[in-house]
Parts: C-alpha cells; sequence; structure tokens
C-alpha cells in the first residue's frame, strides 16, 4: 500500500508539474519580450503588471471554434496535439529535481529522454501531413529537416556529459558533477542548448513556422484549443531542454546555501529567459544557414567536446 500511495504522490507532482511550470514560463515570455521589446499589451491587461494576461489568452483559444479542414486526415489531425505534447510529460517523469526527487530513476534515463524528445517533433510533421495544406505540409516537412539535422549534436553533446559521469542515470550524472566540469564541458552545453532550440522550432530556428513566409507552418489549420495545445507543448519543450540543460552540465540542485529543487529551478528558470532573450534577440535564419550551422558548426564542436571529454576521462584515471 505505501509503495502504490508514494507511486500516487509521484505522479501527481510530475503532472502538477507538468501543467505549471509552462504556464509560468508563458507568463515570463510575455513580460519579458513586453519589457524588452516596449509592449504595452502584456503590461496591462488585468491591471498590475499585467497579470491577466495568460488568462485572457486561455479564454480566448476555448471560445474560438475548432475548425477541421475538409481535406483533412481527421484521425490524423486530431491526434497531433497529443503527439506534441505528451512525450515532454513522460521526459519530466526521469528528470531529478533534488536528491531522491525523481518520479522514475532510470538506469538509461538519458537515452530514454532523448528518445521520447524525438517522438515529440513528430507532431508537427503529423500536424503539416494530415491538414491537407500545402503551407503546412511545407513547414512539416522542415520540421523533419530540422529534427534529422540538430537530432545528433543534440545526442553528441549529451554523450559527453554522460561520458564525464560514467552513467546513463540522470540522478547519477547530477551526482557525479563537480564545479569544474563548467569550463571542462562548456562546449557541449552550448551545443546541446543550441540543437535543443532548433528541435523547439524557436526563433532563430523557427523556419517551419515562418508566418510571413507558411502563416503558420503545420499549425496554420489549428484553431481553439487544438492550437492552444500546440502553444502549451513549446513551453513544455522549453521547459524539458532547461532542466536537461541543467542536469546534464549544471550541476542540477548543487548549490550553496539554498534547498537542492529551489537550486534545480533557479537555474531552469534562468535558463528559460536565455531562451526568450535568444527569441528577442536574433533574426530567423534563413534555411541554408540553419542547416549550415547544424553540419559544419555544432556537429565538429559536439565531436571536439567529446574526444576532450575522452581524453580528460584518460587523464584523470
Amino acid at each position: 500500500m505505501a509503495e502504490v500511495l508514494d507511486i500516487a504522490v509521484r505522479l501527481v507532482v510530475i503532472l502538477a508539474a507538468f501543467l505549471v511550470l509552462p504556464l509560468v514560463a508563458g507568463q515570463m515570455e510575455h513580460k519579458v519580450m513586453a519589457h524588452m521589446q516596449a509592449r504595452l499589451g502584456p503590461m496591462y491587461a488585468g491591471g498590475f503588471h499585467g497579470w491577466a494576461q495568460l488568462i485572457a489568452d486561455g479564454v480566448k483559444f476555448l471560445q474560438k471554434e475548432d475548425v477541421i479542414p475538409a481535406a483533412a486526415d481527421r484521425r490524423v489531425f486530431a491526434l497531433a496535439p497529443a503527439v506534441a505534447l505528451v512525450p515532454y510529460l513522460v521526459v519530466l517523469a526521469v528528470v531529478p529535481a533534488g536528491p531522491g526527487l525523481v518520479g522514475v530513476d532510470l538506469d538509461a534515463g538519458l537515452f530514454f529522454v532523448l528518445a521520447v524528445m524525438g517522438v515529440g517533433v513528430l507532431g508537427s510533421i503529423m500536424a503539416g501531413w494530415s491538414s491537407g495544406n500545402k503551407y503546412s505540409l511545407m513547414g512539416g516537412m522542415r520540421s523533419a529537416a530540422q529534427l534529422v539535422s540538430y537530432e545528433l549534436p543534440l545526442v553528441l553533446a549529451a554523450s559527453s556529459a554522460a561520458m564525464a559521469a560514467g552513467t546513463l542515470s540522470l540522478p547519477g550524472i547530477v551526482e557525479a558533477w563537480q564545479w569544474w566540469w563548467l569550463p571542462w564541458q562548456a562546449i557541449g552545453a552550448v551545443v546541446f542548448f543550441t540543437a535543443g532550440l532548433a528541435e523547439l522550432r524557436r526563433p532563430p530556428f523557427d523556419m517551419p513556422i515562418a508566418e510571413s513566409e507558411i502563416i503558420m507552418g503545420p499549425m496554420t489549420e489549428y484553431t481553439g484549443i487544438r492550437f492552444a495545445l500546440f502553444m502549451l507543448a513549446e513551453y513544455a519543450g522549453i521547459i524539458v531542454l532547461s532542466a536537461l540543460t541543467t542536469v546534464l552540465f549544471l550541476g542540477g540542485w548543487h548549490g550553496p546555501l539554498l534547498p537542492g529543487p529551489v537550486w534545480t529551478l533557479l537555474k531552469v528558470f534562468a535558463l528559460v529567459f536565455v531562451v526568450i532573450w535568444v527569441r528577442v534577440s536574433y533574426p530567423r535564419l534563413r534555411e541554408d544557414q540553419l542547416q549550415r550551422l547544424a553540419w559544419t558548426g555544432l556537429v565538429p564542436l559536439a565531436l571536439v567536446q567529446l574526444a576532450l571529454t575522452g581524453l580528460v576521462r584518460v587523464l584523470a584515471g
């Protein structure tokens, strides 16, 4: 009975984090972009500092009509938002927030996380193919191209952290982490974070959306709550990417004075701020620039990091 209760409590906590943290990231994006770009709307909705902007967006999505195009594959069209969203919930189950604070500690947790995150990208491909819209299909094909290009540097960079720690368990990687890993694994951290942004199709890697060319890419035909689920998947992906970067390269719950889970959250939302800052600061890459960055920039850097990690491990005995 105690074991069942423990599992139930862990599931409730993971579900609560999944429902709350992406909304906090969304509200944070509203406020940060409002300050950086002098956007007035998000600063006034509801009164004090625009606290009701996220609520207003939710009400707007709920009120919109749910439309499915006549030429769409209805089953795949309806399933795509769930395929884009649910993998991030599954990933959160194996990401540690503190010592012993993890849903499931898998021995091959890193492989599991990378495999499941790859499934999430398929939601955009399914949405583009099933919409019966050439612009949506083009956005889905661009999503597929980015998945193929940026999955390799993402995996190579994550492998460097696993090699350094000598384990594929995410809590094990955090427990093995030392402060001097920050400069040693810096290249891998940058590669992992950059490749993760590209897989989430966040600016400046948002060519699959590119509203000036293909409207909203694979999400063009989606309305109402289905479109809101895609937006929630994006913010959930930001939380997952920030959490994994924290666990693999920033020491997870390690830090002075404050409790471990507090340090984890502080690091996660510091990275969320960086994600928003990058969106505001950099223009969208062209498709050729995007592919060139992956194959001639990030992949060689990830291989350099792997070689450096192997060298340090050998010298350290």
